[in-house]
């Protein structure tokens, strides 16, 4: 297929974006679009729309990670992780030997994690760049983890290639993600929360109703638990489990580089 044809057939694919189908070539524009809105206030919203549970779901990751207490080099590639939230908790948790990288593709979200930084000196540092194509070598980390990102990607498969490809063999993937809510009732309560509240805080505590309203349709986009784990699966992963968090409003999925 030519240059122009190829382009031409990308322009007419769709996918969607919260609800919407949009064209595959226009999705990431209008992903950077809502990050860029949202960056200045996006961990004081994490906390309000979830009551503070997004903490306990992060530690929760971290606990299944187990990063190494020594001073042997583990090197974490925290990926979508803009504000640096995981990043942070991983150096606070492992021992002096670990470094991570934060990446992103939002220059405003990086830079509100680069304003959470100070003092973390040469263990951290921060990348711009894309999850379908990450700007690393081969082989390079030694865990991957993704936190509420995955959902956001144009192409899932692609981005979970590219966590394989940087991963050493034996390297640990980590996802954690709003899921499937697997409890009766609580799946409705959640729905009318989701739906009727979060917009309207967005609204008054960002300015930005829309783009929490497309924040909370992504998660119903999103495949379910079993659908993602043979999604990893299929990327080559081994060992792949998942934990339900809260009834199943979040999960962690955990797979290896075998």
């Amino acid at each position: 297929m030519s240059e122009d044809l190829e382009k031409s057939a990308a322009s007419r694919a769709k996918t969607s974006f919260g609800f919407a189908k949009v064209g595959m070539d226009a999705k990431q524009s209008l992903v950077n679009q809502v990050f860029a809105k949202v960056a200045p206030r996006y961990d004081l919203m994490n906390d309000l729309m979830s009551g503070g549970l997004h903490r306990l779901w992060k530690a929760e990751l971290l606990a299944w990670l187990a990063p190494p207490k020594s001073a042997v080099p583990y090197a974490l590639l925290d990926v979508a992780g803009g504000t640096g939230d995981i990043a942070f908790r991983f150096l606070d948790s492992a021992g002096k030997g670990a470094s991570a990288v934060v990446c992103d593709i939002s220059a405003e979200m990086i830079e509100a994690g680069r304003a959470r930084a100070n003092g973390e000196g040469g263990r951290l540092s921060f990348v711009r760049g894309n999850a379908e194509a990450l700007p690393f070598a081969d082989k390079s980390f030694d865990a991957y983890a993704i936190a509420f990102g995955m959902r956001n990607l144009t192409l899932i498969d692609l981005g979970l290639a590219e966590a394989f490809r940087v991963l050493k063999p034996g390297g640990r993937f980590l996802c954690l993600e709003f899921s499937s809510v697997e409890m009766p009732l609580l799946d409705r309560l959640y729905d009318a929360y989701s739906f009727g509240a979060i917009p309207i805080l967005g609204g008054l505590v960002a300015g930005d109703s829309a783009s929490y309203r497309y924040l909370v349709e992504s998660i119903r986009r999103f495949p379910d638990q079993n659908s993602f784990t043979q999604l990893i699966e299929d990327a080559g992963f081994g060992r792949v489990r998942y934990r339900n968090l809260t009834g199943g409003i979040a999960a962690i999925h955990s797979a290896w580089r075998l």
